[in-house]
């Protein structure tokens, strides 16, 4: 946007200059800066490549198929912009697993299919490591955290968060432990509801970012600490408004954002978010001790002291905010929606709810759940794993882009194609999944009951671009999950059958189900 504001500075300052060409009394040939003969030139030069067929750059190669676009819109008369991915699914019965589409003037690859995807994020991960350049993506990080990084940077601060994660406790019983707590906590608000209905959004977010906090500043937050609450519902917020239709056209033209106000509020949200990131670090300085290192923000900070003589360095105070906006937004979000999707599917299915809660007390009775417990219990972790597959709270994926020129499938992809890979149809493959429409624990059991691995199971994604946190993840969503049915039955408020309960979401980044209310019945 900004360039396209200096060019057109540029052409008014050309067209007031006293040098300027301007037509001379008479004369009668066309003048081609003539707003008429621009837009004249415009759709000819968008006809030909309409009908030419040219928007991959005149490659010979075999390219995917794929809807033929129209000038200027590209495909997006046939697009679905508040689920992009159904539009893709259904492309996908048309076009095969391996398609070209274009938004706007963006040409995109989109992936559909467990061994497609498989092929380009596993077996050629190099190739497909990469992020495209999204508008929004662009302005909000400008390159920096791990996320939507780039290059050399995003390998940097990928190995420093891997590396601090498991410092910090992710996979060791330290992390454990601070989990069980946080457990106590969240149990002890469920109860102060005394089994009457509420709405588990707003305190599901908090007890899953007071994990990810514990990591990133080495505190926790009450659930009803203003400060708190207000960070999260920046988290929800952004990502609500991200996967919008507002957003999305932005993407594609964003020159538009003179009219779309959607990008505007997302990056005054980043702004606030990341004026506490820095008001925070800047407290942790004043403390800092090489030899006792508190949270990820220390370690940030010591190593940048280490490059402060580094004029390249990677450990930038731009970096360290938008790495921590990251891993709280993505620590937050997606574990804390595929948790109000287990309670969903719980009350919706309470014959499995009863196997659940047979399993825990067989196994651990009144004690508490730990992961060394999870082995031991295969019908609590099919449940779980069958509630991520089904939930597919992120069906697109994050996008990628590819870093050379690739072969896929027999096609061409050419280096720097937006690529789409959809997880939602690997999580949905009917080649792959026995009820691929159906909430099925049985997906991950064997024929003795025993828990069983599916190579199709990718709601973490996969390949280089696999998220960072996913051994975190999984810890949580065992011990929140199983500690939350080992002390409360979930039942529908009165008033509401079964069949009032339905799997609609809400229009955002991830797909989280439309809220609901619950209520949790101590079984003590």
């Amino acid at each position: 946007m900004k360039r396209w504001q200096t060019a057109a500075r540029q052409q008014e300052a050309e067209r007031r200059s006293p040098c300027s060409l301007r037509k001379t009394p008479g004369r009668q040939e066309m003048d081609w800066m003539d707003p008429l003969s621009i837009f004249f030139l415009f759709v000819l030069a968008m006809t030909f490549l309409w009908k030419t067929g040219t928007f991959w750059n005149g490659s010979s190669q075999n390219v995917p198929p794929g809807p033929r676009p129209l000038p200027l819109i590209g495909n997006l008369h046939l697009m679905d912009l508040k689920k992009p991915y159904i539009t893709m699914y259904k492309l996908s019965k048309q076009y095969g697993p391996v398609f070209s589409l274009q938004l706007g003037s963006q040409k995109m690859v989109v992936l559909t299919g467990y061994e497609t995807v498989m092929e380009a994020l596993v077996n050629q991960s190099e190739a497909f490591a990469e992020r495209p350049l999204v508008p929004i993506f662009e302005e909000l990080v400008e390159g920096h955290g791990i996320t939507f990084a780039h290059g050399e940077n995003w390998k940097m601060m990928r190995r420093f968060t891997l590396t601090t994660l498991r410092d910090y406790g992710m996979g060791k019983k330290t992390i454990e432990d601070r989990i069980i707590e946080e457990c106590g906590f969240l149990i002890k608000r469920f109860e102060s509801y005394e089994g009457k209905p509420f709405e588990n959004t707003e305190i599901m977010n908090a007890a899953v970012a007071n994990i990810i906090v514990s990591i990133l500043l080495a505190k926790r937050f009450e659930y009803d600490d203003p400060t708190f609450l207000r960070l999260l519902s920046l988290i929800s917020e952004n990502v609500r408004l991200l996967g919008s239709p507002s957003v999305q056209l932005y993407n594609m033209f964003p020159a538009l954002g003179l009219l779309l106000g959607a990008h505007k509020k997302i990056l005054n949200n980043r702004d606030e978010l990341y004026a506490f990131i820095k008001a925070t670090f800047i407290e942790h300085l004043k403390e800092l001790d090489a030899n006792d290192q508190r949270s990820l923000i220390d370690s940030f900070l010591i190593r940048q002291q280490e490059e402060k003589n580094k004029t390249n360095g990677f450990f930038r105070n731009e970096n360290l905010k938008a790495l921590v906006a990251n891993l709280f937004g993505a620590g937050t979000e997606t574990t804390s929606t595929t948790l109000r999707w287990g309670l969903l599917l719980m009350m919706k299915y309470p014959e499995i709810q009863k196997k659940v809660q047979e399993e825990i007390a067989q196994v651990v009775g009144s004690a508490q759940p730990r992961t060394e417990h999870r082995a031991k219990m295969p019908y609590i972790d099919a449940v779980i794993h069958e509630v991520q597959r089904f939930a597919n709270i992120i069906p697109s994926s994050l996008p990628r882009a590819t870093t050379a020129d690739v072969t896929l499938k027999g096609y061409f992809i050419p280096k720097g194609i937006y690529i789409i890979p959809s997880l939602g149809s690997v999580l949905q493959d009917e080649t792959q999944w026995e009820k691929p429409l159906k909430f099925y624990p049985e997906h991950f059991l064997d024929s003795d009951g025993k828990f069983l691995k599916r190579d199709a199971f990718m709601p973490f994604s996969a390949g280089r671009r696999i998220c960072a946190g996913e051994t975190l993840a999984k810890m949580e969503l065992f011990l929140f999950f199983t500690s939350l049915l080992q002390k409360f039955t979930f039942q529908q408020a009165p008033g509401m059958s079964n069949d009032d309960l339905d799997f609609a979401t809400l229009v955002a980044l991830t797909a989280p189900p439309v809220p609901y209310k619950c209520c949790a019945l101590s079984r003590s």
